[in-house]
């Protein structure tokens, strides 16, 4: 009998088979069945059948994981929901708190007394987050669209091309594994991607090689792999994706966590094996014990444990907070420690001034990161801690980010050093006389015109969170302002432990305050050193752009003390205009929802600064929008102040707290004296016998709803 000989379109879905297959094996199961020889093998068979027959060529194909680059860098995506970050615990007795806040005894839940909740334990990657999405193919596979980063948590990048050449992320999900798995053509997958630690290593010996400073950390080397513009660096560099969401047009549809994570892995994504469902905090505690210990023996760099409530019916019930899902938490591990040389302090001018000690350290090895520096906070640290300049001293890594000294260690194998910190009495950048406040622990350069404060104020400017200028960075900001290498500062008040280096000036400043950044030229951009005609128009556009953020955006540009982005996205709703908003005296600023006395006064103080006014006249002259949709605020409830508990009949917690607002009054998390009303539902806790205890009215929610129509 004849042996049947294959078409080339039926040869070619063979082999495109047969490679997904062993991809899987290989980058997912981490069980190869083939040599590296064979794979290479039958992929050159598939490259050469294609470039044979190239109208059968396809984007899922194996062949096609590495495409050109991006024409023009990397178009901004918006996330069909929000990818939040999660609130932290530190301790145990953190853990417990939340815990216990999301029992539904407690009656502030949500929850009702049915609702036990049971909990997803995962391990908490160092890495960075990422939305896959895809979409119906041809033949009921699933193939994959969009690869999205996770940018601001509400516009992402489209890194598809470098997404496209991550080994454990299929281009295509066939229609069997999606029958398996119970996921519809269309979907959206969550994760996070790793660079692994002998891939990082590997990496930093070639950039040694090459005469390159090596990357600090795998976590850092991901992030700026994924948004490089060449895949290729890009495949050769094995990141990996750990799948743990699902989403389908932007709301979860499987019942629970545990179902999510077994659809993933029968979907064929890599899925972490690190995770156990627990149904109480002494058997999260042994798992995130276990974890710990497990740190140092994984192939990847983990920072903590994720805990995730299990049924998301009950996710939905417990809903979110401004920036966080109130049914999940990161257990953090305590920070790694080491000890070495403290060589010298460097002091740091950060944008409203704040002077910041910076230890110059003997390179020490923690937690996967070559440190260099570390904070010393303030005089008052330095006092406390009693160090010298020689000393050695215990470093750690807060929260395994900003190193940080602890404690000076003195024995017979670490001598004490003889050199005094002196803290300086004058900026160290422009030379002005300190000051420090009554009552306050920083000392702060109170030069507005200090090169220092400016490049900081113009980088807290640019910020992704703020007016999200790219290529605004830290190189730019110091040939604008005429400086030959970066300046010593930090974009904002935290401590952001950067090199230091005292500037030279080597020409005339293009720019003296962020207006000025609106009045640049494309000839001016052009004599900058390393400037091109695209990088020129590249800035030039992002700084338009910019000008139609908004006025939150502005006002948390600003830099007002204690304004950050929900008060300022607040202010800005409240008075619909910055004329309306510079105007506005303590007393009224106090009416708007979570603005209190301290936060007053700052407003008023910044707006009562000729040169804080000059420059927000400056910035209305130049176009920038510095408006925003007013949010219409009855008066029915005007001046009362409302504590919610229990679960009540029809409205969440959520839509209780809007509506109250939104009539004038306000919601506050305990009960006092000042309580007006407190609102009741099933299952209502302690606030309700405080409420009880303290005379305060109790209003079930028809009571509610007519006094809001009043």
């Amino acid at each position: 009998m004849p042996v049947k000989t294959l078409s080339p379109d039926q040869q070619i879905e063979s082999l495109r088979d047969e490679l997904r297959h062993h991809e899987h094996l290989y980058y997912v199961l981490d069980a190869p069945e083939w040599t590296d020889a064979q794979y290479d093998a039958a992929m050159n068979r598939l490259k050469a059948l294609e470039a044979e027959h190239p109208d059968l060529i396809t984007p899922d194909s194996p062949s096609q994981r590495v495409g050109g680059k991006p024409k023009e860098g990397f178009a901004k995506v918006a996330h069909s929901r929000p990818m939040l970050s999660l609130d932290n615990a530190y301790n145990p007795d953190e853990l417990r708190a939340w815990f216990s806040r999301i029992q539904p005894e407690r009656g502030q839940s949500g929850l009702a007394s049915s609702d036990k909740p049971r909990f997803v334990c995962e391990l908490k990657l160092d890495g960075l987050s990422l939305a896959l999405q895809y979409v119906a193919g041809r033949n009921g596979e699933a193939t994959l669209s969009t690869g999205i980063t996770r940018g601001d948590g509400t516009t992402g990048e489209d890194v598809t091309t470098n997404v496209r050449t991550i080994r454990s992320i299929p281009l295509q999900i066939s229609k069997a594994k999606l029958k398996s798995a119970d996921l519809p053509q269309n979907f959206e997958v969550r994760g996070e991607v790793i660079l692994p630690q002998k891939a990082f290593e590997k990496m930093n010996e070639e950039r040694v090689a090459a005469g390159m400073a090596p990357a600090a950390n795998p976590r850092n080397a991901a992030a700026g792999t994924i948004r490089t513009l060449e895949p290729n660096i890009v495949a050769q560099r094995r990141l990996e994706f750990f799948a743990y969401f699902l989403l389908q047009n932007g709301e979860t549809f499987l019942p629970t966590q545990t179902a999510t994570l077994d659809a993933l892995r029968s979907a064929g994504l890599l899925v972490n094996k690190q995770a156990r469902t627990v149904a109480s905090i002494d058997e999260a505690l042994e798992f995130i014990a276990e974890a710990e210990e497990l740190r140092d023996k994984l192939p990847y760099e983990i920072d903590g444990v994720v805990l995730k409530v299990d049924s998301v019916a009950q996710q939905r019930r417990l809903g979110f907070t401004g920036k966080a899902p109130r049914w999940a938490i990161a257990y953090k591990f305590a920070a790694r420690a080491g000890i070495t040389k403290l060589e010298d302090v460097l002091f740091q001018v950060g944008r409203t001034g704040k002077i910041t000690p910076v230890a110059a350290l003997a390179p020490i090895f923690i937690g996967g990161t070559t440190v260099t520096r570390a904070t010393l906070h303030n005089a008052d640290e330095i006092e406390r801690l009693g160090v010298k300049i020689g000393d050695f001293v215990s470093v750690e890594r807060g929260g395994d980010v900003i190193p940080k000294i602890t404690e000076v260690v003195h024995d017979k194998d670490h001598p004490r050093g003889k050199k005094q910190i002196v803290f300086p009495k004058c900026c160290p950048v422009c030379g002005t006389d300190l000051v420090r406040a009554e009552g306050e622990v920083d000392w702060r350069c109170i030069n507005t015109a200090c090169p220092a404060r400016v490049a900081g104020e113009l980088l807290h400017w640019a910020s992704r969170g703020v007016m999200n200028i790219e290529g605004l960075g830290d190189a730019m900001v110091s040939q604008l302002l005429g400086q030959s290498e970066a300046l010593d500062i930090a974009a904002s008040e935290e401590e952001k432990v950067t090199e230091t280096g005292a500037p030279v000036t080597t020409r005339e400043p293009l720019i003296h305050s962020i207006g000025d950044l609106y009045r640049l030229t494309k000839p001016q951009l052009l004599s900058l050193e390393r400037v091109g005609e695209k990088t020129a128009d590249t800035l030039l556009e992002q700084i338009r752009n910019s000008k139609d953020r908004g006025l939150a955006r502005v006002l948390l540009g600003l830099g007002i003390r204690f304004v950050g982005e929900r008060t300022a996205q607040l202010l800005a709703e409240h008075f619909g205009s910055i004329d309306e908003l510079r105007t506005a005296t303590a007393e009224q600023l106090e009416a708007v929802n979570e603005v209190g006395p301290k936060v007053a006064q700052a407003i008023v103080e910044f707006f009562s600064n000729k040169k804080n006014q000059q420059l927000v006249d400056d910035l209305k002259s130049l176009g920038l929008k510095l408006t925003a949709e007013k949010r219409v605020v009855g008066t029915a409830l005007a001046g009362l102040t409302f504590v919610l508990t229990g679960t009540l009949p029809t409205l969440t917690r959520d839509d209780a707290k809007a509506r109250i607002e939104s009539a004038g009054g306000k919601v506050s998390g305990s009960v006092s004296k000042k309580t007006n009303y407190v609102v009741a539902g099933e299952e209502a806790g302690s606030k309700l016998d405080k409420a009880r205890e303290l005379n305060v009215p109790v209003l079930d929610e028809p009571a509610l709803l007519k006094l809001l129509e009043g």
